[in-house]
């Protein structure tokens, strides 16, 4: 795995130990990490960042798995059980946790990886594809650094319930950064996306299994006991 990430330094890397993360229960498969990108164009740094992110995460023991946005429709367009939206919303049941990538685009997430978003639901047949699951923002850029876009996605992620890490990624001048065959070149912007993965992976461990706990509020429970108490006063009647 290690010789397809030349620039990892050996003396510098530290496995992440589930043994250390995990809680008692964990089922132990490898953390299910889906990954969402920006842009569709052929050349895309989001998307090569994507992949870049994808094997680093590998190396760390997950299951990494990209969405590709070509031909998802803009949300509302189409109802939701076109074939699309039914990938990327089963792709998100199964995931525990997310990365997404944008470009900065008018100092903003891009319309394409937001469209991503907005076709997820909160709720979906008593399911939540992404409430208490983990969530890494990173942003490319075409000019100087900024954080425009991966403060918009915070945001975002917490609008969707999700546990969003610390850290995050942020690459200025992104046409610098990756080599003609689409790799990302050795340097602190690099080093960065790996801090960003190996934290998603110790998180993701931390809370798969705690998520229903961490997530179980008291006024869910107040409108559960509300609709539970209607229904046997109606069969009562």
């Amino acid at each position: 795995m290690i010789d397809d990430l030349p620039h990892l330094v050996p003396d510098a890397l530290r496995p992440v130990d589930p043994a250390l993360y995990r809680a008692q229960g964990d089922p132990g498969h490898a953390p299910r990490i889906a990954i969402l990108y920006g842009s569709v164009r052929e050349w895309s740094y989001s998307r090569l960042f994507a992949e870049e992110a994808a094997r680093v995460l590998r190396h760390f023991g997950a299951e990494a798995v990209l969405f590709d946005p070509r031909d998802l429709p803009l949300p509302d367009s189409v109802e939701g059980d076109h074939p699309r939206v039914t990938a990327l919303r089963e792709m998100a049941l199964w995931s525990e946790g997310m990365v997404w990538v944008s470009p900065e685009r008018h100092g903003a997430m891009t319309g394409i990886l937001k469209a991503q978003v907005d076709w997820l639901p909160l709720s979906m047949g008593g399911m939540r594809p992404t409430q208490g699951k983990t969530l890494a923002v990173c942003q490319v850029c075409g000019g100087s650094q900024s954080f425009n876009a991966v403060n918009q996605m915070r945001i975002l992620g917490r609008w969707m319930r999700m546990v969003t890490i610390p850290n995050q990624s942020s690459v200025a001048k992104a046409w610098a950064e990756f080599d003609k065959e689409g790799r990302m070149k050795p340097s602190p912007y690099y080093n960065r996306m790996v801090d960003v993965m190996e934290e998603l992976v110790k998180f993701t461990w931390m809370t798969r299994t705690r998520s229903p706990d961490l997530v179980d509020r008291y006024s869910e429970r107040v409108e559960s006991a509300a609709e539970t108490s209607a229904r046997v006063n109606q069969r009562s009647i």
